[in-house]
């Protein structure tokens, strides 16, 4: 579904379906350097069971124009100003790695309009090595390997996602990499160390998290060495989470793609205290 957000061509993934602002609605929103793609299974299964789907591309990734926002609070905006586009009033907020700091800072600026969050793989605060900040400017495409090292917690996942014989270390470098090539508008920018400087320099997650009023759940991996569990338990207890772990690394969506739709549709099933 093509959009016009801020005077730019903005992309969601609708799931397969028209979409249908009179449904209950929910807003994925992916990490650094990927796009709508890594929603696939998911966004398809709500938008067949009686939801409208808004599967995003952040502005600068896949085929929403650039250039790239250049915080996680930008973001924020830019996801509420899509729903505006959209003519939805009210959604739930799906996001991975760093859009979910998306949807918590979205459901602290809008809570009225956030009924439910779910942060994927999350950590707050979500810093990033010097190391890798170097490599992912120097040196992009080993910088883009290292990750998809540490993201993913076994070689291949049996069976594998999305069908058998499918490498997820394969398929989510050649991902990240067209990330990388670059959408349009994004003028030769390196958007993995762009992407990255976003996560490493947002500082408002504590106060976002005393301005949120929905329910939250986090779905965390036990073996995630990119935002390690351990760094969730202040934000957690801020946010009154509910807390489902899998036994996956960072990329819960490919590597546990049942148990992510099990824990999402019960978190997107718990009841919302009226307005």
């Amino acid at each position: 579904m093509d959009l016009v957000v801020d005077g730019r061509k903005a992309y969601a993934y609708t799931g397969g379906k028209p979409l249908d602002p009179a449904l209950p609605c929910v807003v994925f929103v992916h990490g650094a350097l990927h796009d709508h793609s890594v929603w696939n299974l998911l966004a398809r299964w709500f938008a067949h069971h009686g939801h409208a789907v808004l599967a995003v591309d952040q502005p600068g990734h896949g085929r929403s124009e650039g250039p790239p926002l250049p915080s996680v609070e930008a973001l924020a905006d830019w996801t509420l100003a899509l729903l505006d586009a959209a003519g939805v009033r009210q959604a739930d907020f799906v996001g991975h790695s760093m859009g979910s700091l998306v949807g918590l800072e979205a459901a602290a600026r809008a809570p009225q309009r956030v009924s439910r969050l779910v942060m994927v793989a999350t950590a707050y605060p979500m810093k990033v090595s010097d190391a890798l900040f170097a490599t992912a400017r120097e040196q992009p495409l080993r910088a883009i390997d290292m990750v998809n090292v540490f993201s993913h917690s076994s070689i291949a996942s049996k069976p594998s996602f999305p069908g058998p014989g499918m490498w997820l270390h394969g398929s989510n470098r050649a991902l990240m990499r067209r990330m990388l090539a670059g959408a349009p508008g994004l003028d030769g920018s390196n958007l993995f160390e762009h992407d990255f400087r976003v996560c490493d320099r947002y500082a408002n997650g504590m106060q976002a998290a005393g301005k949120v009023r929905c329910p939250v759940t986090f779905v965390l991996g036990e073996r995630d060495q990119m935002t390690t569990p351990k760094n969730t338990r202040d934000i957690a207890a801020a946010l009154h989470a509910h807390i489902v772990t899998l036994p996956a690394g960072h990329t819960l969506m490919t590597e546990v793609p049942d148990g992510v739709l099990n824990a999402l549709r019960e978190a997107l099933a718990r009841p919302v205290e009226p307005s």
